[in-house]
């Protein structure tokens, strides 16, 4: 018997389900049961919610049956109710995939500050463009993939084999397309982006671009999705909450899967004497597409993403090329060769934290709201308040996200010192500076997560499938960016390598060479000046960025 009249209902997670919402949502899963189903989930007005979720969305018999079940039958009754962490509990599980994801960085860090000296970088430097754009394939698709699988792990869609391996299978046919279209305009957008600015285009190049890119795809993308799937079904076993653990995992050896098949593939195919090589290795990843998109289109969790899931994907690979067009023109300046080890970390950790977040965004409004509908903590305008203050479930794992990024960072960048990786040294003014672009970055990025995850579940879209590419993407993108700037900084801002930069000849080594200098007291004068040679030294040519003082004079660019 249904009760009509108002009753109480309880917060969940910080956030309060008003009786008309529940109402709401009885009436849209009665339309839904009777006019849609998995098999022809366009039909429907949310298409994009329905292939994860099908019919294991909180039904009006559901909703009004929980709070009866949840007392009435133990923990082992099989009703699925959305995981309740500690903060202390939360951090711990979130601790150790963010350590091995941010080693994992670091190792694809020192990987290219290694292969930046190889021929086929030297000579063909459009691969630079390509590096954050193929290292976002985590995010356009490992992260993706693991945030789908983990909201359905939670929901209970992955209880049954069968259930489970159509996920499994379709959603992996479904990235193996997605890699190698995206691999392939990759390669399209570094040849654009490197023929602008210099107006040379050479067509021996563009096709080892495009072979290279797209192999590196294909294989990274085959790989890490096996190791994607196996820690999803073994953190559901172990009762662990996959969206603590997924999406970090799956960037913790990504990075340096993707950089080394890259750096091993393109630096091959540019010693290998017969051209031909590279069009027929491009051709054949390419002729593969036809039959994932087959094996795809056969299992409704796929179908319609294998349709309307390109617009998140293609837009953050543009958005990832775009900060690989700075770490190209930065690591062409000999002077602001360091930053090179440093790009895969800020990057990788920002990326890997915003995910997290916008997996458990999204997971709990697949448990609390029907598509369409928000909390009502999160109508009207965004204020960044909202993403940090607060005691719900989002709030706390927003704080707890954003206290382990000074540490981890520290940890990584004694990692690399330790390894003696890069071209810089640990000062304190350089660790400040770098601490800070960090910590700004996330700061964005979780801001962003939080306004972009509501806004996308308001207008129907799957978040788990949309918001994580551009989040990742844009994370490429401030990371890159606010790196190159720092360096800039710190390269204009004090005369001597006090920063931990050395930024010309004079100080007796190559350029870009680690020296310890004497610590400088600097006033205020210097850093209002030190900012406005950043804005000048960013608009200005590589010939003149060369351009220093006279080896008898103090170090300064």
């Amino acid at each position: 018997m249904v009760d009509l009249g108002p009753e109480a209902v309880p917060v969940h997670n910080g956030y309060r389900q008003e009786p008309s919402h529940v109402e709401g949502r009885r009436l849209l899963d009665r339309a839904a049961r009777s006019s849609m189903t998995l098999s022809d989930p366009a039909d429907g007005a949310y298409s994009e919610t329905d292939p994860m979720l099908g019919e294991r969305r909180l039904s009006a018999d559901e909703t009004d049956g929980r709070e009866e079940d949840d007392e009435d039958e133990g923990p082992g009754s099989g009703v699925h109710n959305m995981p309740k962490e500690s903060p202390l509990a939360m951090a711990l599980q979130i601790l150790v995939p963010f350590l091995l994801a941010g080693f994992g960085t670091v190792s694809a860090g020192m990987v290219l500050d290694v292969v930046q000296h190889w021929g086929a970088f030297q000579y063909i430097t459009e691969i630079f463009i390509l590096v954050p754009a193929l290292l976002g394939l985590k995010g356009n698709l490992e992260m993706t993939l693991a945030s789908r699988l983990s909201t359905a792990v939670n929901v209970g869609k992955m209880d049954s084999p069968i259930e489970k391996w159509n996920l499994i299978i379709g959603n992996l046919a479904l990235k193996q397309v997605q890699a190698t279209v995206v691999g392939f305009l990759a390669a399209v957008a570094a040849v654009v982006l490197g023929w602008i600015p210099e107006g040379k285009f050479q067509m021996s190049h563009a096709v080892l671009l495009c072979s290279s890119s797209v192999a590196t795809a294909f294989i990274a993308s085959l790989l890490q999705g096996i190791i994607m799937v196996g820690v999803i079904v073994g953190s559901k076993k172990t009762g662990i909450n996959p969206d603590n653990v997924a999406t970090p995992i799956a960037a913790s050896f990504g990075d340096l899967i993707t950089l080394a098949i890259l750096a091993w593939i393109s630096q091959g195919l540019y010693k290998y004497t017969y051209p031909y090589v590279s069009s027929l290795v491009c051709a054949f990843f390419m002729l593969l597409t036809p039959l994932w998109m087959v094996i795809s289109s056969k299992h409704p969790a796929s179908r319609t993403l294998l349709y309307s899931g390109w617009e998140p994907v293609i837009t953050a690979m543009v958005i990832s090329s775009i900060g690989g067009l700075i770490l190209d023109k930065t690591v062409s300046d000999p002077n602001l060769a360091g930053i090179v080890v440093y790009t895969p970390v800020i990057n990788g950790i920002g990326g890997n934290l915003v995910a997290i977040q916008s997996s458990r965004i999204s997971t709990h409004l697949h448990f609390h709201c029907a598509p369409g509908e928000v909390p009502d903590e999160t109508k009207g305008c965004y204020y960044p308040c909202r993403t940090f203050c607060g005691t719900g479930a989002n709030h706390r794992s927003a704080q707890v996200l954003i206290l382990l990024v000074v540490p981890g960072h520290v940890i990584f960048l004694y990692t690399i010192h330790l390894m003696k990786s890069g071209h810089t040294t640990l000062t304190p003014i350089f660790m400040s500076v770098y601490l800070a672009t960090a910590l700004l970055q996330v700061l964005l990025l979780l801001c962003i997560a939080d306004w972009m995850v509501h806004s996308m579940w308001r207008s129907g879209k799957d978040p788990d499938s949309f918001s994580i590419p551009y989040l990742t993407a844009l994370g490429d993108l401030l990371g890159t960016a606010l790196l190159a700037l720092s360096f800039h900084f710190l390269c204009v801002c004090w005369s001597t390598c006090s920063t931990g930069l050395c930024c010309g000849p004079a100080a007796g080594v190559s350029r870009g060479a680690v020296v310890v200098g004497h610590q400088e007291s600097v006033t205020f004068l210097s850093i209002f000046v030190a900012a406005r040679q950043v804005v000048l030294r960013v608009f200005s040519t590589s010939a003149d960025r060369d351009t220093c003082l006279p080896t008898s004079a103090p170090t300064r660019c």
